[in-house]
C-alpha cells in the first residue's frame, strides 16, 4: 500500500489542493488558495520528480511565490470596490418598491422591497396610494421614508 502511494504522489498533492480549495470557501481572503495552487503545481511536478523531499520544497516555493505575487493581484482585482460598497442602511437608500398598504398623510403604511415588507412613511408626510411605485429616500431604525416615482 505504501508503495502505491509513494509511486502515485500526484494523487496526494491533488487531494491537498482540493482540500485547500474547500477551506478557502470558508475564508475568502485568498490565503489558503495559494497553498492550493502550490499543491496543484507540485502534483504536476511529482510526475517528473520522484523525491518526496524535493516535492515538499516545490510545494513551499510555489506557495510562497503565490502568496507574494498572485494573492495581492487577486485581492486588488476581486475586492476593488472594498470600502465604497454600501451596506446596511446605506444599501437601502435608492431602492425601489411597491406600496402594499396605502400610506396616509402623517401616517404609516407598508412597502414591499425585494420580497421584504417594510413599515413606511411618505416623504414630507405626503400620502401615497396602494400599488404605487416608490423609492427609499431615508431610513430611521426599521421605518423607511419613501417618495412616489
Amino acid at each position: 500500500m505504501i508503495e502505491y502511494f509513494s509511486s502515485h504522489l500526484w494523487q496526494f498533492w491533488t487531494l491537498v489542493g482540493f482540500i485547500c480549495l474547500i477551506l478557502e470557501l470558508t475564508s475568502g481572503d485568498f490565503f489558503i488558495m495559494c497553498f492550493s495552487i502550490g499543491a496543484f503545481v507540485t502534483a504536476i511536478a511529482s510526475t517528473f520528480v520522484p523525491s518526496f523531499t524535493v516535492q515538499i520544497i516545490i510545494f513551499a516555493v510555489a506557495s510562497l511565490l503565490c502568496l507574494l505575487f498572485v494573492r495581492p493581484l487577486a485581492l486588488k482585482y476581486l475586492h476593488r470596490k472594498g470600502e465604497d460598497r454600501p451596506s446596511n442602511v446605506d444599501a437601502m437608500i435608492g431602492r425601489k418598491g411597491v406600496v402594499t398598504d396605502a400610506i396616509p398623510a402623517d401616517g404609516y403604511g407598508r412597502v414591499k422591497i425585494d420580497g421584504d415588507s417594510w413599515k413606511a412613511c411618505g416623504e414630507n408626510d405626503q400620502p401615497i396610494a396602494k400599488d404605487a411605485h416608490v423609492e427609499v429616500v431615508s431610513m430611521a431604525s426599521t421605518i423607511i421614508t419613501v417618495r412616489a416615482l
